[in-house]
């Protein structure tokens, strides 16, 4: 290690210092100055949601205590800030891991080229993939479109994910003296939204391996089964953290793999929700186009609903079908929802409303604190039926014995729709079923305190398969 050498190392979707590979190998080579850039110069179609940017805030002011107060932050064109601090520190390397979205890609390229042609070393890491997409193809060097394929052969067969980088030390960081204040950054918008999301999460690098540990030794064991039903404690909720790089698949493969002593099965099925997310990964990486259109050009000429009455009421949990409210007021109250209800408020929206899987893909975007645009694109895409490996267009999810079967005693229903508390768990996913006595006892009037159904399932669902069976 040379103490004259000053390098960048420039964070991004990797806001953790343990296994983090550009940070670890940056304070090989001497001194380094650590710095964020929120990039404002983005199109519109990749700027953060407001939910993502309450996330980053408090990401960022987590890495920037675990870096001894060190973290440099910049809002504005990454090339410009990047090319001025090399100028004004003498920098000879800048270090980075890569980013994987399109708009990146592009970016980084010509950001990288330019620093290459000034004499600037730039070194590069995968931080945030088991698996490199532009390595993982088929026989006849085309990418796959298929996930068990891909995950089984072209994944679990070509090699095993890296192991974990040790943890830096970090008494060689340097601040610049340029930089803005957090707070400048102006992450959290002018409204209190976010304020709720305080109470549902802890953000950073060490909550996200305390909540990988306690998944481990509470959630894991039945994570096959349980994770269907949103009332118990199987899921990982780790997704924000991964996003935002908190904590590496690369850890929580390891970590994984070190729990011999539970059954096979969950600790298969955990990890090949992993290589869902690689999948998604994948799919953006090879076939970017899907950011705004569908994989499967059949869907182009699909005749959506343009309704914003009936977009607004599911946006707000006023569709009449109580597992959908639930789902859309906790993504709300909360900034997530349990991956059964992601699927059974999603396909409730393209395939009962028949309304375009993008408007809800956005409105996703603009509220999840998880909002990751692969996953997000690929996951409405499968259930539209439009995407990779997509769920067949008969595949329409039923509110109704959806609710019933992962939701057998409310519990998670009644604590989003608190107004149906009362109701006999018989008729709780089918209210309007139930007579004026019942309805009246539990404190309830339909379509005053509690919306009528606005759509009818067998005739939106029929009305869905014809539509479907003519592409």
């Amino acid at each position: 290690m040379s103490k004259n050498k000053l390098s960048i190392m420039w964070f991004k979707e990797d806001l953790r210092i343990n296994d983090n590979p550009a940070l670890f190998n940056s304070l090989n080579e001497g001194l380094v100055i650590p710095l964020y850039i929120f990039d404002n110069s983005l199109k519109e179609e990749y700027k953060m949601g407001e939910a993502s940017k309450w996330w980053l805030h408090h990401s960022l002011s987590d890495l920037n205590k675990n870096l001894n107060d060190k973290l440099s932050f910049f809002m504005g064109n990454p090339l410009n800030i990047l090319e001025s601090l090399i100028d004004k520190n003498n920098v000879e390397n800048v270090f980075w891991n890569r980013s994987y979205e399109p708009c990146f890609i592009e970016r980084d390229k010509i950001i990288k080229k330019k620093l290459l042609a000034s004499g600037i070393i730039v070194k590069t890491y995968n931080a945030s993939l088991l698996w490199e997409s532009h390595e993982i193809l088929k026989e006849d060097k085309t990418p796959y479109r298929v996930f068990t394929p891909f995950y089984r052969k072209g994944c679990l067969k070509n090699k095993s994910p890296r192991s974990v980088y040790n943890k830096p030390k970090i008494e060689n960081l340097i601040c610049s003296r340029t930089d803005t204040n957090i707070s400048e950054l102006c992450l959290l918008g002018n409204n209190n939204w976010h304020l709720k999301f305080n109470k549902h999460w802890k953000v950073g690098e060490i909550n996200a391996q305390k909540k990988l540990s306690n998944f481990i030794k509470t959630g894991l064991s039945d994570y096959k089964n349980g994770r269907n039903y949103p009332a118990k404690n199987n899921v990982s909720k780790l997704s924000p953290h991964i996003h935002f790089g908190e904590i590496s698949p690369h850890t929580i493969w390891n970590e994984i793999n070190k729990s011999s002593d539970l059954e096979n099965k969950n600790v298969e099925h955990f990890k090949s929700e992993l290589g869902w997310r690689e999948f998604s990964k994948y799919l953006l990486f090879h076939f970017p186009e899907i950011i705004n259109s569908n994989f499967q050009k059949k869907f182009d000429n699909f005749p959506w609903i343009k309704d914003d009455n009936l977009l607004t009421l599911w946006k707000k949990g006023k569709t009449g079908y109580p597992i959908v409210d639930a789902g859309m007021r906790e993504l709300w109250e909360t900034g997530y929802v349990h991956n059964r209800v992601r699927m059974i408020v999603s396909s409730f929206l393209v395939k009962n409303l028949l309304i375009d899987w993008r408007l809800g893909e956005r409105w996703f975007w603009e509220c999840l604190v998880d909002a990751d645009q692969a996953n997000n694109k690929a996951s409405w895409q499968w259930v539209a039926g439009s995407g990779a490996d997509a769920a067949p267009y008969f595949r329409i999810f039923n509110p109704v014995t959806q609710g019933m079967k992962f939701d057998p005693d409310g519990n998670y229903t009644k604590k989003y729709v608190p107004e149906l508390r009362n109701l006999d768990i018989k008729y709780l996913f089918n209210p309007w079923e139930a007579d004026f006595d019942k309805l009246q006892n539990a404190g309830i009037t339909l379509g005053k305190n509690y919306p009528k159904p606005i759509v009818d399932l067998k005739s939106s669902r029929n009305k869905a398969l014809e539509i479907f069976s003519k592409l």
